[in-house]
């Protein structure tokens, strides 16, 4: 894909609004979960599988979409994400059978997933990415916010299936939008002997740059959830917080990396200081966190560096999507991002249940020291992705032009 002219602001706040959307639906699954398990009459691990298979169908949309995207425009693609997300939506707001409910998390995980690899290959091109994908995926952390407060209030009226009926009613002016505001054209194929979508998948996943990249967002996606995860556990049983404060506290460390996202990059492109530089700076930084909240011996200490550290870890996905047009070929890019993106899920997944298992087994004191050494290994595999990826740090290193508006 090769935009150009750069958009309006109509698709650029699109953008925005549909990874609310997503953001939602990740935020009211803690809420309805409760209640699902009580309608279907099963247990945690039964429920469960429906993590699976929406996870399945996530891993789907990120290896298919550089696919989708070479086969049709920015506007089809996103239509067809919408189109599947609300079609597993509407499937769940009908109360469908448990086994039915299972197999439309597929659809749910697809959907979503090609939300979000589109998006992000659509602002990686526009000037200013970096500043632009912080937002973007600051906008999903709003609206993983706002989910469960919605979640909650809709569930003092009605049924857990409402949820899923509203979040579905949702696509329609979504939909309404791609179809007015996102280029009509189909994108221009980069080079006369491009492979088929295929070898393009191949390719990606023969690239240093995406074996390094999906490692890197793996960590990354791994540290995060599993920092998020068992931050209250850690607070209340290592350092004796109430359980009021320690769940403010966990609020803190998650509006702290969607303030992150907000504020770091526009400073950063402020004082000349490039993605790259940016990153690494960040990177130092949730290091330093960690090891803080590893050392300090006080409750007070522990609240503000756990702040500090949901900060420095906001910007770190959405800019290494920033970077990868600049580490792999044109002709990649779209697959390169779709499988960084997906892969993720694999960290997110493995990663907190490996720290839950050395919590039981050892200790929960050992949160701190798992994010400590997960921290270290990002910077690492960082620096690697930036000089060895294929394009080297100059390639990175550039300041990227101030965009005015958005």
């Amino acid at each position: 894909m090769n935009l150009t002219r750069r958009p309006g602001w109509a698709p650029v706040l699109l953008s925005y609004a549909t990874f609310m959307l997503v953001g939602l639906n990740a935020g009211v699954g803690g809420v309805l979960i409760v209640s699902q398990m009580a309608d279907y009459r099963v247990d945690e691990a039964t429920i469960g599988i429906t993590f699976f298979t929406s996870s399945a169908g996530y891993m789907l949309a990120g290896a298919t979409a550089g696919a989708l995207l070479h086969r049709v425009h920015v506007r089809m693609a996103l239509l067809i994400g919408v189109g599947v997300y609300a079609l597993g939506a509407v499937a769940m707001a009908v109360r469908p059978a448990f086994a039915i409910l299972v197999a439309v998390q597929l659809l749910v995980g697809y959907g979503t997933g090609i939300l979000e690899s589109i998006l992000n290959v659509f602002l990686a091109e526009l000037p200013n990415s970096t500043t632009l994908l912080n937002r973007l995926h600051a906008f999903f952390g709003v609206g993983a916010f706002l989910g469960p407060l919605l979640a909650a209030w809709l569930l003092q009226y009605l049924e857990w299936t409402s949820v899923f009926l509203v979040l579905g009613v949702l696509c329609v002016p979504l939909a309404t939008g791609f179809l007015l505001a996102y280029p009509r054209k189909a994108p221009a194929v980069e080079h006369a002997d491009a492979p088929r979508p295929t070898g393009m998948l191949r390719d990606a996943l023969r690239s240093p740059a995406v074996v390094l990249g999906s490692t890197f967002l793996a960590v990354y996606v791994g540290l995060e959830i599993g920092v998020g995860t068992w931050a209250f556990t850690f607070l209340v049983q290592e350092h004796g917080e109430p359980s009021v404060v320690a769940g403010y506290t966990v609020s803190g460390y998650w509006l702290g990396l969607t303030l992150g996202r907000f504020l770091i990059s526009p400073l950063a492109t402020r004082i000349g200081m490039s993605a790259a530089a940016m990153a690494t700076a960040c990177l130092v930084g949730v290091t330093a966190g960690a090891a803080v909240l590893w050392a300090v011996p006080t409750a007070a200490l522990a609240t503000a560096a756990f702040v500090l550290l949901g900060f420095f870890l906001g910007p770190l996905f959405p800019t290494a999507m920033a970077v990868t047009p600049q580490l792999v070929p044109p002709r990649l890019m779209a697959t390169a991002i779709g499988v960084m993106n997906g892969t993720s899920l694999l960290g997110g997944a493995g990663l907190p249940w490996l720290a839950g298992w050395l919590a039981q087994h050892i200790g929960i004191w050992t949160l701190m020291p798992f994010a400590l050494v997960l921290s270290v290994v990002q910077l690492g595999v960082w620096r690697l992705m930036v000089t060895r990826g294929g394009a080297g740090p100059d390639r990175v290193a550039t300041p990227e032009p101030a965009a005015p508006g958005l």
